[in-house]
């Protein structure tokens, strides 16, 4: 079985990127530029008794995604405890919103955002009487 053991989002500008994750789900960023041969930041994620993965933010190789563009990757989401504070803390810090805040009924809350470098994500508020 393969499990998901990494992830890397591609960047335009390095600096704003570690600035947009850090501030909004409070990750932090270990420089591996010189393994990688390029900008190349390890995203601690979590406390390792946590469950998830971290991953990585590396200089973009080719265009970003054009607007309005469909999803021609992953996507990764987020699990977080306030879905709306998530947003608003996405908003703040340049996040624009892809597609609002909807129920999986009985489950939980969920929404997609574009990032600052143009990228989507989710975030996943696990809650039973979302509906």
């Amino acid at each position: 079985m393969g499990r998901l053991v990494h992830f890397e989002i591609h960047v335009d500008d390095m600096e704003r990127a570690k600035k947009f994750y850090g501030e909004v789900f409070g990750w932090s960023f270990q420089d591996w530029s010189d393994f990688a041969g390029m900008p190349y930041y390890g995203a601690v994620t979590g406390d390792d008794s946590e469950l998830g993965i971290n991953g990585a933010l590396m200089q973009r190789q080719s265009p970003p995604p054009q607007a309005g563009q469909a999803m021609n990757g992953f996507a990764c989401t987020m699990g977080v405890e306030n879905y709306d504070a998530t947003e608003e803390k996405i908003l703040a810090n340049g996040g624009t919103v892809a597609m609002p805040k909807y129920a999986l009924p009985g489950m939980a809350w969920q929404g997609y955002f574009i990032d600052t470098e143009g990228n989507v994500f989710g975030i996943h508020q696990p809650d039973e009487n979302a509906k």
